[in-house]
């Protein structure tokens, strides 16, 4: 079986969110099952991966969009170094950046992007048994195939559209229609919604299946999904929930080369003990108190525009018997608000940025991880924290809810119900019991080791789903 994995994201080549971790990992271990060829295809980056291996032009032609031809050229990675192919589609003027997001033109992009695929397989009479569409930005494929007769050797091909967050849909006027390439016009009711092309609406209605990263997430799809509801409920036979897995060989204490101290589920107090003392060290906090940290966009959905007031009430509740150190970037004001407070308190540590090695760092160190989403389509944060023996504290919802369960009730974390900042800071107290209570802490870092969320089981899934 021959899959193709259609992205914007893919690690360690380029990374925003976990779509990155998901589209570098799902891949690698389909290929371990026999019988099935899985691959990326990306855009170009102007970023280190890239630079620092070999790739092979495999594709040289030309698309048109509206009055303009651009130059599409198709590059594979020689050395399979990630565990699959790799393919990298450049288009001068448009896919030779240095990020997935941010332009003014990113619209135009995405289009690009799927129009270069498609001409590049329907060119070289490629013909995949499933193209596998992640988030809209690749969400106009399944009607592509179908409605466009320039792609007429791939109709038919079988197409899986996977939401990774359904809070972005790629909504733009019908003017970018033009930049489109030419569809039978009497198909446009699949790309509209309320008035405007809607790429996310596009894959839902056009793909033989859709999932959403969570049994959790695709029930809540269901009841809120800004605007898209009703539709969901309309083709809900075809929706289905898969949870994300975690790369195990990437993230594994054992073997990690980012820690200052590696550990397994044997040793992993004493190894998360010293992690904690290292990192304390160089942050300046103390580290016979327990660690909270959040790793993440500072973004509404992920509850950050709440982490001042979280930081600034748990401190000054506790008397400052707690440290709590921060890692990530996005609004401006957040990062300034915590700005802010990281020199009025000494046991509050921020980092600005993107830093892999500092996250796995991180979560080698803490004690607990906070998470006070209002979305979480899945969350993988959580399950690399329990997988480095770290406490997750979070808010259940969508796929937090699918992998966290509460301590009260048989579980190895800590969950609460609204995505306020009183609301954390009550489960923080919870927290802070259990880490005073002999014995309970160590336990409870055996116990989340001792949760398997590796990709193995999820891509299991997703292969049964692609042979449905």
């Amino acid at each position: 079986m021959k899959i193709f994995n259609l992205s914007m994201e893919c690690y360690p080549v380029a990374k925003v969110g976990g779509l990155a971790d998901v589209v570098g990992a799902l891949p690698k271990y389909l290929n371990k099952i026999e019988g099935v060829e899985a691959s990326v295809i990306m855009p170009w980056y102007n970023k280190p991966f890239v630079h620092n291996h070999e790739f092979e032009v495999v594709f040289d032609g030309r698309i048109h969009q509206s009055v303009h031809m651009f130059q599409v050229q198709v590059m594979k990675e020689k050395s399979q170094s990630l565990g699959f192919d790799l393919y990298l589609v450049k288009i001068p003027g448009l896919l030779d950046r240095d990020n997935p997001y941010g332009y003014w033109d990113e619209s135009q992009q995405f289009l690009a992007f799927q129009h270069g695929v498609l001409h590049w397989l329907s060119a070289m009479q490629i013909r995949p048994d499933i193209l596998h569409c992640h988030d809209y930005h690749t969400g106009l494929v399944p009607f592509m195939i179908e409605n466009c007769p320039e792609f007429n050797f791939l109709k038919g091909v079988k197409t899986i559209g996977t939401i990774h967050n359904g809070e972005y849909q790629g909504q733009m006027r019908w003017d970018m229609a033009n930049y489109m390439p030419w569809f039978y016009g009497e198909q446009w009711g699949l790309l509209d919604w309320a008035g405007y092309i809607n790429p996310l609406a596009t894959m839902i209605k056009c793909c033989h299946a859709f999932n959403a990263v969570s049994d959790g997430y695709m029930h809540e799809l269901f009841q809120s999904f800004r605007g898209l509801e009703s539709l969901v409920q309309q083709e809900g036979a075809k929706a289905y929930g898969i949870i994300n897995g975690i790369d195990t060989e990437v993230w594994d204490p054992k073997t990690d080369a980012f820690l200052d101290f590696n550990f397994t589920k044997e040793n992993a107090f004493e190894g998360k003990r010293k992690n904690k003392k290292s990192l304390c060290e160089e942050y300046g906090l103390n580290p016979e108190l327990p660690l909270f940290s959040f790793i993440g966009r500072f973004a509404g959905e992920k509850g950050a525009d709440l982490l001042p007031e979280i930081v600034r009430k748990s401190i000054q509740e506790t008397n400052g018997s707690l440290n709590i150190i921060i890692l990530g970037s996005g609004e401006k004001y957040i990062e300034n608000h915590l700005a802010e407070l990281s020199s009025t308190f000494s046991n509050f540590a921020l980092d600005l940025g993107y830093k892999e090695h500092l996250s796995h760092k991180i979560y080698a160190s803490s004690d607990f991880l906070l998470m006070p989403s209002r979305v979480e389509p899945c969350g993988l944060n959580q399950m690399y924290a329990m997988r480095y023996g770290t406490v997750p504290i979070v808010r259940y919802i969508g796929g937090l809810r699918d992998t966290v369960e509460d301590i009260s009730t048989g579980g190895s974390g800590i969950n609460f119900g609204s995505a306020t900042a009183n609301d954390t800071v009550a489960a923080m107290h919870r927290a802070l019991h259990i880490y005073h209570e002999p014995g309970l802490m160590e336990k409870l870092v055996q116990s989340n080791m001792n949760f398997n969320f590796s990709w193995e089981n999820s891509a299991q899934k997703y292969l049964e789903l692609y042979k449905r």
